[in-house]
Formats: structure tokens, sequence, C-alpha cells
């Protein structure tokens, strides 16, 4: 497992050990599924995660939150918004700073240039090149909306 891999978990771990102390309940539940969420992903590919896997598995229950809220909204749900909302800010903690869509107009104008793309039928070949440089500093959903826009001429 990479070093930062390594610091990451100590990090969690850490701060789940402080939740319990200050019995902050939310915290300490969030940081316990996110705990089994990577023990999970280690388990299915047979290896320490590393800093980018972890990431990933945050990113997923981040996604996971949102979809939630989401759908708890429609439903009505104020008290489980309020609880997803809640784990949403804990998890939020652990990813790094997120880009911003200038950001992410920038890094995908460059690897349009870089794989020639010319219009919306080349962009599995951009998503395929763009994903691993923002993964975990950007949602797919964004990034996706942006190299469309792109693609299509929209923000030249």
């Amino acid at each position: 497992m990479s070093e930062g891999g390594q610091k990451l978990k100590e990090r969690i771990q850490a701060d789940l050990l402080e939740a319990t102390r200050r019995q902050d309940v939310v915290t300490r539940e969030t940081l316990r599924m996110l705990r089994s969420a990577i023990r999970y992903a280690e388990v299915e590919r047979g290896h320490q995660l590393d800093e980018a896997e972890i990431y990933e598995v945050i990113a997923r229950q981040i996604r996971q939150r949102r979809e939630s809220i989401a759908e708890f909204e429609k439903g009505g749900r104020e008290d489980l918004v309020a609880k997803e909302r809640s784990e949403l800010e804990v998890l939020e903690r652990y990813l790094p700073a997120q880009l911003t869509r200038e950001e992410i107009v920038e890094l995908a104008r460059q690897v349009i240039e870089e794989v020639g793309a010319s219009g919306p039928r080349d962009i599995g070949k951009v998503m395929g090149r763009l994903m691993p440089r923002v993964r975990g500093r950007a949602d797919g959903r964004l990034v996706n909306a942006v190299v469309q826009e792109l693609l299509a001429g929209e923000s030249h």
C-alpha cells in the first residue's frame, strides 16, 4: 500500500477514535461505514488500497449520499435529508480540494487537444484520458457535462 493510502486510513481511524471520545454519533457512524467500505473494496480487489483508490471509495460514498438526499427530498423526508447531509459533510472532509469548473474546463481542453477530439462522438476518448487526472477532485457528472459542452462547441 502506498504511504498516502496508509496515512489516509490512519487519519480516518484517528478521527473515528476522536469522534467516539467526543460522543459525536454522526461522525462516528459515518466513519465506521467508510472504514467498512474501504475494507470491502480491499477484499474485493485483493490488495490494500492506495490513496487514489481510497478517494474513489469516498467519492462513491458521497455520490450515494447525494442520490439519497435527492430521493428523500422527493419523498418529503426532511429528517432523512438532514441525516444524509450530515454524513455528506463528514465524508467531504476526506477528499482533496475539489477542482473548480474553470479548472475542469482547462484540463478538458488540454485532453481534447491531446486526443484530437473534434465532436461529440469523441467523448469516450476524452473522458477515458481525463477522468484519471481529476479522480477524487471532481464529480464525474460535472466533468462529463463540461466535456459534452466543449465537444458541442458551447464553451470554446
